[in-house]
C-alpha cells in the first residue's frame, strides 16, 4: 500500500512540475533558513558550557548609584572574592580577572603587541576548565614572574609547545617564565585571552579597597547551592564590609550612604547567561543579546511557516484537479483514513525532497552567513549528534503540518458531487486561502520595515553631531614606548605634509580607556554633594585636534603653569553640579581617603557634551584635566593623500622606536565598529526580508498561475466580447491587491510596535517616520504587483479561440 502512495505520488508531482518545483523550492529556502538559524542559536546558548563546573560558576556583578550616576557593573571590589570564600561556606571557590590592557612581547629584535592578556588568580584552574598541554595547573600561576599561555602563542613564538620553563621578555623591562601552556580557549567563551598574568604581581589586588570595583570576581556554588539563597544575605555582609569602610573613609553610614539616594548592590550572574544576558561595564568580551535570538528564532519559524502556507494554498487550489481522483477511490472502496495516509504521505515526500534540497542551500548561504552574523559555524551534520535527528524531525513536522489541511480538504469530497461534475473551482472563494496570504504578506512586510528602520538608526548614527569631528582622524595605538620622546614624536609630525594636529592622549571618545571618580563642589567634601564623574588627562592640544566645541571659558595653554590645577568640565557635569556659571569654581579631588585631603581644581571652561560612549546611553559628567598620557596618538589630516600620510607617520615612528609595532586605525572606523552588532542585525534582516519576499511571491505565482487556467474560458469570452489586455490584467491582480492591502493594514501596527521596543535600547533614536510605512508598503504592492501581472498579461494576451474551441 505504502509503495502505491509514493508510486502515485511521484507520477503526481512529475505531470504537474511547475507547481511541484513551487512548492519544494519554496519548502527548501524556509527549511533552509531555519536549519542556519537552529545552527546560530545552537552556538549562541552553547557560550561557556564547556566548563564542568558552569552550572555552579557565578560572576559577582554590581548595581551602584553614587554622585548622581548609576553604574551597572561587570566589576567588584578587590577584597570580595576571597571574603565571600571565608563567609559563606556554600562558595567552593573564586577567581578574580583584571584586565589592565596588552603590553608588547619581544620577537627576535622585535617587539609584538599582544592584546588577549588577563591578570588572574592562581585559582583559576580551580574554577573555569582550561586543559593544560604542559605544566602544572596547581602551581602554574603562583610565582609573580610566571606565565600561562595558549597553544596558538607558544607556536608563534617558539614554533612548539614544549615551551614550560621559557621566558618571555614583556615590555623590553621584565621577563616572564611560562609555566603552563594551555589549549586555545573555545570560540564559545565570554572572554578569550592568550595570556594570563598572576594578580599577585599587582599591587592594587591586594589594597583591600571596598569603594573601588575593577576586578572580575566569578565564584563557584557547592553542589546543591541555589545562588538566590545568597543573594539573600548581600545586603548584610555590604553593610559589614562597605559600610564599615565607608564610614571610616567617607564619614557616613550606609544608612545615611542610601539617604542621600545612593546604593550599593551585589548581584550573582550565571556563567552561562553572560553571553546573551549580560552588557554591563567592563565586561571581559563583547556579548550578544537574547533578544536577537529571539527575534532570529521568530523569523526563520514565520519563514518556514509562509513556506507551510504556500503548500496548502496550492495544494487546495489545485483541489478539482485531485476531486475526481478522490471520487472514484472512494467509490472503489477507499477509506477516508487511506486517502488522508495517501496526501500526508505526498506532503512528507515533497519534503524530504525539500530537505536535501535545504541542505545544498544552507551550505552555499554558510560563507556568506558566517560573515554578517560574525560566525564561525560549521554545518556538522554528522559531528553535530543532535542535529540529523532534529531536521528529520522537522522534516516530519513540515510534511505533515504543510500537508494536513490539503489532505483532510480533499478527502472530505462526497464522490456523488465530484463524479457529478459540479465541485466549485478550487481557487475562488476559499477565505481561508485569502487568509494566508494576508499572512505572507504581512509578514514580509514586517520585515521591510524593520530592515528600513534598523538602517535609517544606523544612517541616523553615522551622521549625528556628537560633539567631536571623528572624520579625517589617524589614531596611532599603543604608543607608550614612546615615553619622553612624546613631544617629539608630536613634533616630527606636524611637519608631515597633511597633518594639521596632533593630541598625545590615550583618552579617546572611541578608544577604551575609562575612570570614573568622585569630585566635590566644597572643600567639605560632603558625600552628598559629590558627583562622580569621567576623569581624563589630556594635552592642550586635545580640544582643537578633534574639533570639540567650548561652551564657555578657554582651553588649556601650555604657556600658563597654573594649568596644571585647572579642569574642563562638559555641560552634563556643570549642570549635576549646580552651576549656573561655572567659571572660576572651585572643583576638589579626593587625594588621601584615610587622611581626608583634597586638592582645589578650577574650572576654566566648560565643552559642549559629546557622545563618548554608545549612543545607546546618554552622555554622563566629565572633566578634563591637563596632563600627560601616551597611550595613543590622534592626528588630524586632510583628506587627500592618505597613503602616504600613514608611511609618513609610520616612518616616523620607526625613526624613534624601530623595533615597536606601529599599529593604527581611524577614528571613524573605531565609531562605527561600536555598532557592528546593529549592523550584522540590519544585514541579516534584509537577507530575511528577501528570502521571505521571495517565498510568499513564488507562493503567488503559483496561485494567480492556477487563478488564470481556472478562468481561461471566461478569459477568453471576455476578450470575445470586447475586452482590452489591460482590462484582464485588472481583473485577475485586483483581487490579490485587495488582500496586500489587508496585510499592510495588520502589518503596520506590528511593525511600529516590535521597532518602537528595538529602538528603547538607544539613549538617541529616530522617530518612526510614516514615510517608512509607505516605502514598505509601495515596495509590498510592486512586488506582488509585478509576480501577479506576469502571468496575468500571459494569460489576457493568449488567444481566446484556443480556450473557446472545445465550447
Amino acid at each position: 500500500m505504502f509503495k502505491n502512495y509514493l508510486k502515485i505520488a511521484f507520477r503526481n508531482l512529475w505531470k504537474n512540475k511547475g507547481y511541484s518545483a513551487i512548492n519544494i523550492f519554496g519548502l527548501a529556502v524556509g527549511l533552509a533558513t531555519c536549519l542556519l538559524i537552529l545552527i546560530f542559536v545552537a552556538d549562541e546558548l552553547s557560550y561557556d558550557q564547556f566548563n564542568k563546573k558552569a552550572n555552579r560558576i557565578y560572576r559577582v556583578d554590581g548595581d551602584l548609584q553614587f554622585g548622581g550616576t548609576h553604574f551597572i557593573l561587570a566589576v567588584a571590589p578587590d577584597p570580595l572574592g576571597a571574603t565571600m570564600k571565608k563567609d559563606f561556606p556554600q562558595v567552593e571557590q573564586y577567581v578574580r580577572f583584571r584586565d589592565n590592557g596588552g603590553f608588547r612581547v619581544k620577537k627576535g629584535n622585535e617587539n609584538v603587541q599582544e592584546n588577549k592578556v588577563i591578570y588572574t588568580d592562581s585559582t583559576l584552574f580551580d574554577v573555569f576548565t582550561l586543559p593544560v598541554v604542559a605544566g602544572d595547573p596547581k602551581t602554574a600561576l603562583i610565582d609573580p614572574n610566571s606565565i600561562v599561555i595558549t597553544q596558538k602563542v607558544a607556536e608563534k613564538y617558539f614554533n612548539t609547545t614544549d615551551v614550560v620553563g621559557k621566558t618571555l621578555t614583556i615590555n623590553d623591562t621584565t621577563n616572564y617564565k611560562i609555566t603552563a601552556v594551555i589549549k586555545s580557549i573555545p570560540t564559545q567563551s565570554h572572554f578569550n585571552f592568550d595570556f594570563f598574568v598572576p594578580l599577585s604581581s599587582s599591587e592594587e589586588s591586594r589594597k583591600n579597597n571596598w569603594l573601588s570595583n575593577n576586578f572580575n570576581t566569578y565564584v563557584v556554588l557547592r553542589e546543591g547551592v541555589h545562588a538566590a539563597a545568597i543573594e539573600k544575605q548581600f545586603a548584610a555582609f555590604i553593610n559589614k564590609y562597605v559600610g564599615e569602610q565607608a564610614k571610616q573613609l567617607l564619614g557616613m553610614s550606609m544608612s545615611e550612604f542610601e539617604k542621600a539616594g545612593n546604593f550599593d548592590r551585589l548581584s550573582l550572574m550565571p556563567l552561562t547567561k553572560i553571553h546573551l544576558h549580560s552588557d554591563k561595564v567592563a565586561e571581559l568580551g563583547i556579548n550578544e543579546n537574547i533578544q536577537y535570538v529571539y527575534i532570529f528564532s521568530a523569523i526563520a519559524l514565520v519563514i518556514l511557516l509562509i513556506a507551510c502556507v504556500n503548500f496548502m494554498n496550492l495544494s487546495t487550489a489545485r483541489s478539482s484537479n485531485r476531486a475526481k481522483e478522490v471520487g472514484v477511490r472512494k467509490v472503489l472502496g477507499s477509506r477516508k483514513k487511506e486517502i488522508i495516509t495517501q496526501f500526508l504521505s505526498e506532503s512528507v515526500l515533497i519534503s524530504f525532497i525539500s530537505l536535501i534540497l535545504a541542505l545544498a542551500i544552507a551550505k552555499l548561504l554558510l560563507p556568506y552567513f558566517n560573515q554578517v552574523s560574525g560566525k564561525q559555524i560549521e554545518l556538522g551534520l554528522f559531528s553535530k549528534p543532535w542535529l540529523l535527528p532534529s531536521l528529520i524531525l522537522l522534516m516530519l513536522i513540515v510534511g505533515l503540518l504543510a500537508g494536513s489541511y490539503p489532505s483532510f480538504y480533499l478527502s472530505s469530497f462526497q464522490p456523488v458531487t465530484v463524479l457529478k461534475g459540479s465541485l466549485a473551482s478550487g481557487f475562488k472563494g476559499s477565505k481561508l486561502r485569502s487568509s494566508l496570504v494576508v499572512f505572507q504578506f504581512a509578514i514580509s512586510i514586517i520585515l521591510m520595515v524593520g530592515t528600513v528602520v534598523i538602517y535609517s538608526q544606523l544612517n541616523f548614527i553615522q551622521n549625528k553631531k556628537i560633539g567631536y569631528n571623528r572624520d579625517h582622524v589617524l589614531v596611532v595605538k599603543h604608543t607608550y614606548p614612546l615615553g619622553d620622546h612624546a613631544k617629539t614624536f608630536r613634533n616630527e609630525l606636524l611637519n608631515v605634509k597633511g597633518v594639521e594636529n596632533v593630541t598625545v592622549t590615550g583618552w579617546l571618545p572611541t578608544g577604551d580607556y575609562r575612570s570614573e571618580s568622585p569630585l566635590y563642589p566644597d572643600v567639605s567634601l560632603d558625600q552628598k554633594s559629590a558627583v562622580s564623574m569621567q576623569t581624563w588627562y589630556v594635552d592642550e592640544n586635545y580640544i582643537p585636534t578633534l574639533n570639540i566645541q567650548l561652551a564657555q571659558g578657554r582651553n588649556f595653554s601650555a604657556q600658563m603653569p597654573a594649568d596644571s590645577s585647572s579642569v574642563i568640565i562638559n555641560e552634563a557635569a556643570a549642570k549635576l553640579l549646580g552651576f549656573s556659571n561655572p567659571l572660576n569654581k572651585k572643583l576638589y579631588s579626593l587625594t588621601s581617603l584615610k587622611n581626608k585631603t583634597s586638592k582645589a581644581y578650577e574650572v576654566i571652561g566648560v565643552i559642549k557634551d559629546f557622545n563618548f560612549n554608545s549612543l545607546r546611553q546618554v552622555v554622563t559628567p566629565m572633566v578634563l584635566f591637563l596632563g600627560t598620557d601616551e597611550g595613543s596618538v590622534a592626528i588630524r589630516f586632510k583628506s587627500t593623500g592618505i597613503s602616504s600620510l600613514i608611511a609618513s607617520v609610520q616612518t616616523k615612528w620607526k625613526n624613534i622606536n624601530p623595533n615597536q609595532p606601529f599599529e593604527y586605525s581611524f577614528m571613524d572606523e573605531d565609531f562605527a565598529n561600536t555598532y557592528q552588532k546593529e549592523q550584522r542585525v540590519g544585514k541579516i534582516a534584509i537577507s530575511f526580508s528577501i528570502l521571505a519576499i521571495l517565498i510568499a511571491c513564488l507562493g503567488l505565482f503559483g496561485l494567480v498561475t492556477y487563478a488564470a487556467e481556472q478562468r481561461t474560458k471566461e478569459i477568453g469570452i471576455r476578450k470575445v466580447l470586447g475586452a482590452s489586455v489591460s482590462n484582464i490584467v485588472n481583473l485577475l491582480s485586483s483581487d490579490f491587491l485587495k488582500l496586500v492591502v489587508i496585510a499592510m493594514l495588520i502589518a503596520f501596527p506590528l511593525a511600529w510596535w516590535g521597532m518602537n521596543k528595538w529602538l528603547q535600547d538607544f539613549a538617541y533614536r529616530i522617530h518612526i517616520d510614516w514615510k517608512v510605512f509607505l516605502v514598505a508598503g509601495i515596495c509590498a504592492i510592486v512586488i506582488a504587483l509585478a509576480t501577479v501581472s506576469f502571468q496575468a498579461i500571459k494569460a489576457a494576451v493568449a488567444n481566446p479561440v484556443k480556450s473557446l474551441r472545445t465550447e
